[in-house]
């Protein structure tokens, strides 16, 4: 009987895992939108470190004005 006990928990615990993960994944349509947007506006083509110095900018204005 403890046994059986323990597989329910292990598979509850794996479903709530699944369903966690299905909820923070962003959507495929989301994605396609996002996708689309950045190639209007050209952000497609930013590397890492120019993302990381644009949100680096932006958190320290945000700072500056309080």
């Amino acid at each position: 009987m403890r046994r059986g006990v323990k597989r329910k928990s292990i598979a509850a615990s794996a479903r709530d895992v699944r369903d966690r993960v299905r909820l923070a994944a962003p959507e495929l349509e989301v994605l396609r939108v996002s996708g689309e947007e950045s190639k209007r506006k050209g952000t497609d083509k930013l590397t890492s470190r120019q993302v990381d110095r644009i949100i680096q900018a932006a958190r320290a204005e945000k700072r500056e004005r309080g």
